[in-house]
């Protein structure tokens, strides 16, 4: 089975640690059905070389994607998508998700990233997510 081509980026300055950023970044393919069941990953030492980042940084995201649910990992077999059952939707989720979002939005406007940027990349990404079956 041929492992998935991964297009990341992260960004070493970035206050973010780089195994959330891998995490975050694999979870958008995962989310918005560009990866599903049965896809391999690079395994971790692929990965990290074409990263540029130490194997233990990758090690470390695809542990916290399976502890998600989205991954199985096995020695030999790597890191393969499995089948996630969507969580139960819960208030709290959804408040935590407003406020990070409105945090996310207000520090791109304090960057100078205008108004209308903010507004198209959020209808962008809401069609996407349409496409998918969450």
């Amino acid at each position: 089975m041929t492992a998935v081509t991964l297009i990341l980026r992260i960004d070493l300055d970035s206050a973010v640690p780089v195994y959330e950023q891998l995490a975050n970044g694999i979870r958008m393919e995962l989310v918005t059905k560009r990866l599903g069941q049965g896809d391999p990953l690079p395994t971790v030492r692929e990965l990290a070389l074409e990263l540029g980042v130490h194997h233990n940084t990758v090690a470390e995201a695809y542990r916290l994607l399976a502890r998600e649910g989205w991954l199985d990992l096995r020695r030999g077999r790597g890191a393969v998508v499995i089948s996630r059952p969507s969580p139960a939707p819960s208030d709290e989720a959804a408040g935590q998700f407003a406020r990070r979002l409105r945090e996310l939005a207000a520090q791109a406007l304090a960057q100078g990233v205008p108004k209308p940027t903010v507004t198209a990349e959020l209808s962008a990404f809401s069609a996407e997510l349409g496409k998918g079956d969450l």
